[in-house]
């Protein structure tokens, strides 16, 4: 596995440009650094709790309960219908306090919050620890949304996000290994419900991979990029890659902040999926080779190619929509599958 560029000198409101809207993970040395919340955790992981603590505003949450026996991994029972951990309604404080007390007990189970939105659980966090991330955003594109994750020593199964993101380590330490998305087909996606955080996850057990029920994971491995981020550093990962996420202290911070610079008004790439799996995956395989050539034309080659030789008026969707264009095409999809 190679190691994920590295750039020094970076500060939270220095992002270049270049670097976030390349498709190659970037790790920023050092970039968060001057936060509070890092020079908290610096004292100890008692300051750190109570540097979060004093902005929590009680509001409850879910938090993830993992059994001891599943050494911090969240995944699946055998036959993958079920989760193999407990999720329940709980409070942020409550949770940092069970990490802490659970740190030296191997017998105790670990616990996890996941991407939880800082403005609603944690006001004014973010005044103090801030970046500034140079976007050439649509002008409806939605800002920024900045999350925390909180755990011991958990891992949070190889899976990729629909939006860019800079995860900034600010307490413990965590490994992210990474993949381009064109090895999906190597990495053995599971099934996209249920789910341990909302994203189809690898079945591949990263810590003892079984090669001869998952062969091609050796090429995945091949493409591999590798990092661990100390407090203060921060990982840029480009939408859509895979990464597989390891806490390797026994209690640590992560503050993400995601974005997407298109229009807010356009849906999810999942749900043109779940279309798809509705209207061609299981044709013929002649039929399903023929909306290949389609949809390249139409989707994958972008606007320009499918339009330029049609006059303006009469194009319709084929225009790069706008948010009327997109509430008429949701309306008429929605009238075409509920017939």
């Amino acid at each position: 596995m190679k190691r994920v560029k590295s750039l020094n000198g970076i500060g939270p409101s220095t992002i270049p440009r270049d670097v976030i809207v390349s498709d190659e993970p970037v790790v920023f040395k050092q970039m968060v650094s001057d936060w509070p919340v890092v020079k908290a955790g610096q004292v100890s992981d008692r300051a750190s709790v109570d540097y979060l603590k004093s902005f929590y505003n009680g509001t409850p949450t879910i938090v993830c309960k993992i059994p001891p026996e599943n050494e911090g991994r969240m995944f699946y029972s055998d036959d993958c219908t079920e989760l193999n951990y407990e999720s329940y309604k709980g409070y942020i404080g409550e949770t940092l306090e069970a990490i802490l007390q659970g740190a030296s007990d191997l017998n105790a189970p670990a616990y996890y919050i996941a991407s939880n939105i800082i403005s609603s659980h944690l006001p004014g966090f973010s005044d103090a620890n801030s970046l500034d991330i140079p976007r050439d955003q649509h002008p409806e594109a939605l800002n920024e949304r900045v999350s925390i994750w909180i755990g011991g020593k958990t891992t949070a199964s190889c899976h990729f996000d629909a939006l860019d993101n800079i995860a900034c380590c600010v307490a413990g330490k965590r490994r992210f290994t990474l993949f381009p998305p064109d090895q999906i087909d190597n990495l053995y996606p599971g099934p996209l419900d249920p789910t341990p955080g909302g994203q189809v996850i690898s079945l591949v057990d990263f810590k003892n991979p079984d090669f001869e029920k998952f062969p091609r994971f050796k090429e995945a491995l091949e493409t591999a990029l590798v990092v661990d981020l100390e407090p203060g550093d921060a990982l840029f990962i480009p939408t859509m890659w895979w990464h597989h996420v390891e806490g390797l202290a026994p209690y640590n911070i992560l503050v993400n902040y995601w974005w997407e610079d298109a229009p807010a008004f356009l849906t999810s790439g999942m749900n043109a999926l779940n279309c798809a799996m509705l209207g061609i995956r299981d044709k013929s395989p002649r039929e399903r080779e023929a909306w290949r050539h389609i949809f390249e034309y139409y989707i994958f080659d972008g606007v320009e190619k499918s339009t330029a030789h049609i006059p303006s008026q009469g194009r319709g969707f084929l225009n790069a929509l706008d948010r009327l264009g997109a509430r008429k095409l949701r309306a008429l999809l929605i009238n075409k599958l509920n017939r």
